[in-house]
């Protein structure tokens, strides 16, 4: 009889005969996956930050609102260009110092920006926090795992994930509330830190794991064709979502006719969307694997090619902006999850090239998104925007279509 049950926050925890530490210490499992999801909080805020300080930022380096923009831009292409690189040099420390060395170093490179003297300073230091972010984010998810049996795969993998919906939802509005009180310097030392008692979390929670031990290390059910097209899954939804949401603000207020005051709680109520995305999806992983991976890009999709229909209605912008919230969360960590069943070798380097996908995605959208401003205009934005998302939901259907001839994943 299998002695498995739900443990705390619905993690299931195994029998004996699992090896992971959740069968021993189910609350200390669930403790340094707190930790993790903290680390994830730090480094989701520290990205994202100089969008809510933008004007503040201009001022006081004396560089134009566009220039601020780029450091979105340049954190975003140095992970993809250094993820698998550096994930493969560090293959060899194991996973405990490995992390905590990250997030020292993201400590120190956020004390250094909050010290900017100079724009070229700023960038010096947010490249720095990148490199170590682009490990950080090929390796979290496979450490998750472990702590658990591979039953609870999803829901470790959320509980990740929710550190970075809480930096969306808490952590940006708190620094960028910060920045305007009493100066962005100041919101950069806070998140500094935060990154330190996190690191101290980290140091003390998180069990000593080496690398490429335990039922992580590898995909359960390896197939270079079923991770290839969630890689370009990965890539097509994050592109077209940024399509359309790197201009929301502008969207809101010239298409939809809605205040600029109504914007924060709208990106509020988004925030909590993402969070409400992460845990149904977290949900279904274990459960529904294939409608965890398919539904998230279907409500994306529709999300989307709904903002283009009914855009002109602030009350339906503001629904479908929540439900636009919903599947790319929901995306994230059915995609990330499913990345650990399919990798066609380590987990971590297949969570690389997840990560930098991703960031292609993020990379990519504004782009688009600017292209299709000087052409078709503002209104087409989630136009174009689900039109990928359309083909990322082909992709992600000839994968499911692929696992029914495969074992179950």
């Amino acid at each position: 009889m299998d002695s498995t049950g739900p443990g705390p926050a619905g993690l299931t925890v195994a029998g004996a005969d699992d090896s992971s530490l959740a069968s021993r210490h189910p609350v200390a499992a669930l403790a340094a996956l707190a930790a993790l999801g903290g680390a994830a909080f730090c480094f989701v805020t520290g990205e994202t930050l100089p969008v809510g300080l933008l004007p503040q930022l201009s001022a006081g380096l004396r560089v134009s609102l566009s220039a601020i923009g780029l450091l979105v831009t340049i954190y975003a292409l140095v992970v993809v260009a250094v993820s698998a690189p550096l994930t493969h040099l560090t293959r060899g420390i194991s996973r405990r110092p490995l992390l905590s060395g990250l997030l020292a170093t993201f400590v120190l490179g956020t004390l250094a920006a909050s010290a900017a003297p100079s724009y070229g300073w700023l960038i010096a230091a947010r490249v720095v926090i990148a490199l170590a972010q682009a490990v950080f984010w090929s390796i979290v998810a496979v450490v998750a795992v472990g702590l658990f049996p591979p039953r609870a795969r999803g829901r470790a993998v959320a509980g990740v994930f929710a550190g970075s919906s809480i930096a969306l939802i808490l952590g940006v509005p708190a620094g960028t509330w910060i920045g305007q009180l009493a100066g962005w310097r100041l919101a950069f030392v806070g998140l500094s830190g935060l990154g330190l008692i996190d690191l101290a979390a980290l140091a003390v929670l998180l069990p000593s794991m080496r690398s490429g031990e335990g039922h992580a290390a590898a995909g359960a059910h390896p197939d270079a064709r079923r991770y290839l097209l969630t890689v370009l899954t990965t890539t097509l939804c994050v592109s077209g979502s940024f399509t359309a949401y790197t201009y929301v603000t502008a969207f809101l207020t010239r298409v939809s006719g809605l205040p600029l005051r109504a914007v924060a709680p709208i990106l509020l109520l988004t925030g909590i969307a993402d969070a409400a995305g992460i845990v149904v999806t977290g949900f279904l992983i274990d459960r529904r694997p294939t409608l965890a991976r398919v539904g998230p890009v279907a409500v994306l999709a529709t999300g989307l090619l709904a903002l283009f229909a009914f855009g002109t209605s602030g009350a339906a912008t503001i629904v479908l902006e929540a439900c636009a919230g919903i599947g790319l969360s929901g995306v994230a960590i059915a995609l990330q999850s499913h990345v650990l069943v399919v990798a066609p070798r380590r987990t971590d380097i297949a969570s690389a090239w997840y990560s930098a996908s991703f960031n292609v995605g993020i990379a990519t959208g504004p782009l688009v998104g600017g292209l299709v401003l000087s052409t078709l205009g503002l209104r087409f934005t989630p136009l174009v925007g689900s039109a990928l998302v359309l083909l990322g939901l082909a992709a992600v259907i000839v994968e499911s279509r692929s696992g029914r001839r495969a074992p179950a994943g």
